[in-house]
C-alpha cells in the first residue's frame, strides 16, 4: 500500500477534532494528524498554499478564515465582496471598509495565525483615484499582491502603483471566450518590459477548460509566476468540468509541480475550488487537495 492510498484509509479520530478546529468529520479520509496539518514538504520547496476564502463563498471571511486555519494553512486570498462576518454582513472585505471594519479584519486574521496574502479585484481600471484607494487598503492589510484582470490600458498606471506600493498584480485567466487573458500569451505580453511586480495568477482549471496544456502554459509564463488557482478538473476542453481534487483529474498537477520547481520559483498556490457542494463534501475534497500536494511536493523534493 502507497503512502498516497494510507492517507486516505485511516479514519480522523475524535481527538483530532478536539482542538477547536471548525472542519467536519467528512474529512474521514485523511490521517488525523494530517487534517490541519498544512503542507510541511511544500513549505521545505519555499511554496506555500493559500485557501481562497472564495472557495468557502457561502460564508463570510471570518468563517473563511476559520476554515483555512483548521486545515493548517496560514494563508488566504480574499475577494472584494465577502461579507466580513455574520454580525457584520453589510460589510465587504475591500477598500470600502471603514477604520473600525479594518482592525476588525486584522483582529480576525491575527486571531487564527492567518495572513491575507492577495486578494481576487473586480475590477482594477485605468483611474489612479479609484486605483490607488484599492492599493492603499491593500497595504494597510498586508496584501502581498492582488489578482484582477484589468483591461489593458490601465497597465502603465498599474506598473506604477505595483512599484509604489510594493504590491504585485497578478493577471488571472479566466477561460475563453469570456477573458482576453485565456491564453497565457497575452499575459506575456502585458507583463513584457514593466516591472517584475506585474505576472500571472495561473488558473491551471481554466486553461483545461479552454483547451490547453497547463504545462505549457506554466513553461509560457516563466520569471512571471507570482500566484496560482491552481485546480484539477474531471475532464479536458469541457467549459462545464468541475473540480476534482488535486492530483486526480486531467491537468496534470504533478507536471505543473515540476515545472514550477525547474523555473526555481515561489509563487503562492491557491485553492480555488468551485464546485458546489455541501459543507462536509468540500472540505473533504479541499483537504485531499492539500495532502496530495504535500505528497507530490515530497516526491519533487527527493
Amino acid at each position: 500500500m502507497s503512502q498516497r492510498m494510507s492517507r486516505r484509509e485511516f479514519v480522523v479520530t475524535a481527538g483530532a477534532l478536539a482542538g477547536g478546529t471548525v472542519l467536519s468529520t467528512a474529512v474521514a479520509g485523511l490521517r488525523a494528524a494530517e487534517v490541519g496539518s498544512g503542507a510541511p514538504h511544500a513549505e521545505k520547496l519555499g511554496w506555500r498554499i493559500a485557501c481562497c476564502a472564495y472557495t468557502f463563498r457561502k460564508h463570510p471571511f471570518a468563517e473563511a478564515v476559520r476554515k483555512t486555519a483548521a486545515l493548517g494553512l496560514k494563508h488566504i486570498e480574499g475577494f472584494a465582496w465577502q461579507p466580513l462576518s455574520a454580525a457584520e454582513a453589510k460589510v465587504q472585505t475591500n477598500e470600502t471598509m471603514s477604520p473600525a471594519a479594518r482592525q476588525q479584519m486584522k483582529a480576525i486574521l491575527a486571531d487564527h495565525g492567518v495572513k491575507l496574502v492577495s486578494c481576487y479585484l473586480s475590477e482594477l481600471p485605468n483611474k489612479e483615484d479609484v486605483c490607488r484607494k484599492k492599493f492603499e487598503w491593500g497595504k494597510e492589510l498586508g496584501v502581498e499582491y492582488f489578482v484582477a484582470e484589468p483591461p489593458k490600458d490601465a497597465f502603465d498606471l498599474l506598473a506604477r502603483l505595483c512599484d509604489e506600493y510594493q504590491i504585485s498584480l497578478a493577471v488571472h485567466n479566466h477561460p475563453k471566450p469570456h477573458s482576453v487573458y485565456w491564453n497565457p500569451e497575452t499575459v506575456v505580453e502585458v507583463s513584457q518590459g514593466r516591472t517584475k511586480r506585474i505576472g500571472a495568477c495561473a488558473d491551471t482549471g481554466h486553461w483545461v477548460r479552454s483547451g490547453l496544456d497547463p504545462v505549457e502554459c506554466v513553461k509560457k509564463l516563466e520569471g512571471r509566476l507570482i500566484g496560482f488557482h491552481l485546480k484539477d478538473l474531471a475532464a479536458f476542453g469541457d467549459p462545464k468540468s468541475h473540480d476534482v481534487p488535486w492530483g486526480t483529474g486531467k491537468a496534470n498537477i504533478a507536471g505543473v509541480l515540476a515545472e514550477v520547481k525547474r523555473q526555481g520559483a515561489k509563487p503562492v498556490f491557491g485553492i480555488e475550488y468551485e464546485r458546489e457542494l455541501p459543507d462536509a463534501e468540500l472540505e473533504r475534497e479541499v483537504a485531499q487537495c492539500i495532502a496530495n500536494f504535500d505528497e507530490m511536493a515530497s516526491n519533487l523534493s527527493c
